[in-house]
């Protein structure tokens, strides 16, 4: 596998996890099922957990088995699924300290992936 395919992979899974875990914690106070099911709701971790895993397997071969840039990517992509989610599902808007927040994340991702 490439290191490309890999780092794909790697910010693909992150990306669709962090979106996963979004809804699994913050759920119960956008939809009622959530707060009322909340055992199936804790069995989402199973999965989640499954995601993160596979996720940081691919950062590891993406980064040349460093864990740091990995660890990193997951955060960037942890701040921008929030923010995201966080404004569309909550309608909490994105302000000034988000989009400082935002551009953070990115300038910590580009590091990672490109300071050799």
């Amino acid at each position: 596998m490439s290191k490309i395919t890999a780092l794909l992979l790697c910010i693909g899974l992150f990306s669709t996890v962090q979106i996963i875990t979004w809804f699994q914690l913050n759920g119960q106070f956008v939809w009622p099922w959530f707060k009322n099911n909340m055992l199936l709701v804790c069995l989402m971790g199973i999965p989640i957990s499954w995601f993160y895993i596979e996720a940081t397997r691919y950062g590891f071969i993406a980064f040349e088995g460093v864990l740091w840039p990995g660890r990193l990517l997951g955060f960037a992509t942890g701040i921008f699924s929030f923010a995201i989610c966080t404004s569309v599902f909550m309608g909490e808007g994105i302000t000034t300290k988000t989009i400082v927040s935002l551009v953070l994340a990115t300038a910590l991702t580009l590091i990672q992936i490109f300071w050799k």
